[in-house]
């Protein structure tokens, strides 16, 4: 006996009273088969309530492909009934890379030509469902006629179709200017707000549509003024605020129009003021609203008091209950502070309470905030600030906030000694979180600071007795005694509490750093090379530290045994010469060509082959680019050795790029550019090094968002050499904010033909990108 087919009730009834997956699946599997069976007898009467289960069982996920083919039929059907459930079976199981959705085509055309609306309006939801770019060029002149419907049911679902037309297929964007003229006086507000969207599109992907409609921007202003004035509207009102979505689409599309263009930005200047004066923000409706304005007065050329009220109403948001304001106020804020920079200053106490905030996302934007409000007038209290949020900040926090601290020092210490003790505290509160260049640039900095030698190093003294478990303050620690030692033990400092130390305290605290398990091969470095110099610094025997310099003779470490042999020769076979060989360090001026020999001594990298110099800590993430122009580079022959003088060539390589270059005479390249980032490079070739090549790597950023964690590397052929100098930032702003520059420096002893292949990794809209791609058009003039 044949069971009979369930009905849609009864099947959906069965399906959720099976009790185990396996039952759920052997009704459907029957009901399976008799859909199939029924399909194959042609029962016309019957054919939409079988489609129908069948769109049931596909929204469980089971296959249903076999439906297909009965949605065309059900489709061109004379019958209503199976039209809507033909036109819902298509959305759902028919799309773009089916070969069977172009089958209805002429099936839409000829229902879109009926005089039914109810006919009319599902041919226009599934063709702006799955309608692919063949569809909307067949059929935009259709909708182009509907779009002047007197029936307001249709046009906007006309209107909605178009915008998914233009989405599709750009280049119809001429085939629906002249209707969105008319549409803009509709009263129905349905309409108003897809012919708004239709308009927005049109102008982001067409220059010349954005110039036809730059002539309506008063009507839109009329249209955004009657939605503000008006007073209470059920159908409309949202929380009290006229259609906020209808606003908010309106302000989006004034925006657009007005970037860059004087006259649009002033027309609509008193509306915005109006909008961001009137607007309640007690609810979240007049909060999108007020933000949409905000956003609209930061994009156009809007008046100077209109951005400070702009601020303010970021300001407000700082205070607002809602996680979300207080963030998306805080990213805004951010991108503000660049051309506002005194208006975001007022709001600096708001901010800097945003940095005790619980929650990750909200702590991360007020650390980035507050560290671009730091500038010369605030540096001691916004410094004060985030170093009390650096103790007790989240770790994954700490190398931000870190290293935020060190560059704001940089850039605005008042003086030396504050610079010092910046740093110094930095260094103690999260030492293992520094960036890798922050001990040698506290050496360097330490070194020229003639007058703070003795407070330096009885202040890294007294820190590096309290705590030895932050490799970057010992490692300045063990240098700054092993240079002044001799000035620890005076105890003529009269800027720090008296401080009473013998010989034997100073060599025990080294010593203790080398035994701890706690140092790093690199550390124990320095704690070994600072024990060496206080053999002449100190008035004391010399042979215990000989002794313990020749226990590391037979040390596991590779670099740390060899200089514990060669320091003994130096006890052995030139004693005669230690003191000379030991002296103290020269002044290095910041920018000049000598390099600070302690901080040099653990930093310093081998110019090999195939020579790679990356910013990023992670060496292991660079493996891959050591060898890549390695095949077409087997024959070259290995440079010459660079002459390790004063004069010679290594000197210049490694030098600080403190004076401009001349003008560049070679012009520049553009090598990259993919949704608003671009890359350029430009070259300089120094007169007094012909064989050393400049090129400034500058990345900009015209997007509408903002390129995080961004990192150049480059790789050169065997016969090139190759130095990467630190980036100017891993940041680059939304909206062509500032741009990050990196100076590489490239030595062609050979001058061969110079190839570079670079590789990009960088967070764009949400994504990780990575990029790899060779540069073989540099200008003749960069190698000849």
């Amino acid at each position: 006996m044949v069971v009979p087919s369930l009905k849609l009730q009864d099947l959906i009834e069965e399906i959720r009273g099976a009790k185990t997956q396996a039952q759920e699946r052997e009704v459907i599997q029957k009901e399976c088969a008799h859909i199939r069976a029924s399909f194959r007898d042609g029962d016309p009467l019957h054919r939409h309530r079988q489609l129908a289960k069948l769109l049931y069982v596909h929204m469980l996920g089971y296959p249903a492909h076999f439906g297909q083919m009965e949605c065309l039929k059900l489709i061109a059907s004379p019958r209503f009934t199976d039209k809507r459930v033909g036109y819902l079976g298509a959305m759902l199981l028919l799309d773009e890379r089916q070969d069977a959705h172009l089958l209805i085509t002429n099936s839409i055309k000829n229902d879109l030509s009926q005089g039914i609306q109810a006919v009319q309006g599902l041919a226009l939801c599934t063709l702006s469902t799955m309608g692919s770019a063949e569809m909307c060029r067949d059929l935009a002149t259709e909708v182009e006629k509907l779009l002047l419907q007197p029936s307001s049911y249709v046009r906007k679902k006309a209107v909605l179709t178009a915008v998914h037309m233009i989405r599709k297929v750009p280049e119809l964007s001429n085939i629906f200017l002249p209707p969105c003229a008319q549409l803009l006086h509709e009263r129905h507000h349905g309409i108003l707000l897809g012919t708004i969207t239709l308009i927005t599109e049109l102008c982001e992907r067409s220059p010349a549509a954005l110039k036809h409609f730059r002539k309506v921007v008063p009507q839109l202003v009329k249209i955004l003024r009657t939605l503000v004035t008006t007073g209470y509207s059920t159908e409309h009102s949202i929380s009290g605020v006229s259609d906020p979505f209808l606003q908010v689409r309106i302000l989006h599309l004034l925006r657009i129009l007005g970037r860059n263009h004087e006259e649009s930005s002033e027309t609509m200047n008193d509306l915005l003021a109006q909008v961001a004066t009137n607007t309640d923000t007690s609810r979240n409706a007049g909060s999108a609203v007020l933000f949409e304005t905000v956003l609209t007065i930061m994009d156009i050329r809007s008046a100077p008091g209109l951005r400070v009220l702009a601020v303010n109403i970021l300001g407000r948001f700082l205070l607002n209950n809602d996680k979300n304001i207080r963030y998306v106020a805080l990213t805004s804020l951010l991108r503000m502070v660049q051309s506002d920079h005194s208006a975001v200053q007022r709001h600096r106490p708001t901010v800097v309470e945003c940095l005790r905030e619980p929650d990750a996302s909200l702590s991360r934007r007020a650390l980035e905030l507050s560290l671009a409000l730091v500038n010369s007038s605030n540096v001691r209290a916004m410094t004060q600030e985030l170093q009390s949020f650096l103790e007790s900040c989240p770790p994954d926090l700490r190398a931000d906030c870190a290293s935020g601290i060190l560059l704001a020092a940089e850039r605005f210490a008042p003086t030396k000694r504050w610079h010092i003790d910046t740093i110094l505290r930095v260094l103690t509160t999260a030492g293992i979180y520094v960036r890798d260049d922050a001990v040698a640039n506290l050496t360097q900095l330490i070194g020229g600071a003639q007058e703070l030698h003795a407070y330096s190093v009885r202040r890294l003294y007294s820190a590096l007795a309290e705590d030895i478990s932050q490799p970057p303050l010992v490692q300045v620690a063990a240098w700054c005694i092993g240079e002044y030692g001799d000035l620890l033990l005076e105890g003529s400092c009269e800027e720090t509490e008296p401080l009473q130390v013998e010989e034997e305290e100073v060599l025990a605290l080294l010593e203790k750093v080398l035994q701890s398990h706690m140092s790093q091969p690199a550390t124990r470095g320095y704690a070994l090379t600072a024990l060496m110099k206080l053999s002449t610094r100190l008035r004391g025997d010399s042979n215990r530290i000989r002794q313990v310099v020749s226990i590391y003779g037979s040390c596991l470490d590779v670099e740390l045994q060899q200089r514990a042999v060669e320091y003994n020769t130096l006890f052995q076979k030139y004693d005669h010469m230690r003191a000379a060989i030991l002296e103290k360090m020269p002044l290095v001026e910041r920018g000049g060509s000598q390099v600070d020999g302690e901080a040099k001594e653990s930093k310093e990298a081998q110019l090999s082959e195939t020579a790679l110099v990356s910013t990023e800590p992670q060496a292991s993430k660079l493996l891959d680019l050591l060898d890549l122009l390695d095949g077409t580079s087997g024959d070259a022959q290995p440079p010459p050795p660079l002459d390790p003088s004063p004069g010679g060539a290594l000197v210049h390589l490694l030098d600080l790029p403190g004076a401009p270059p001349p003008p560049p005479s070679i012009p520049n390249l553009r090598v990259f550019e993919r949704e608003g980032l671009q890359l350029n490079l430009s070259f300089v070739r120094p007169s007094g090094t012909p064989a050393l090549l400049l090129i400034m790597v500058t990345a900009t950023n015209t997007s509408g968002a903002d390129v995080t964690h961004f990192i150049c590397q480059a790789a050169v052929p065997k016969s090139f050499q190759l130095q990467l100098q630190a980036p100017s930032g891993d940041t680059l702003p939304a909206q062509g904010g500032l741009p990050v520059t990196q100076l590489l420096r490239v030595l062609n002893p050979n001058k061969a033909p110079l190839r570079l292949k670079l590789r990009l990794t960088y967070n764009h809209f949400g994504q990780s990108v990575q990029e790899i791609f060779e540069v073989n058009n540099l200008p003749v003039e960069t190698w000849q």
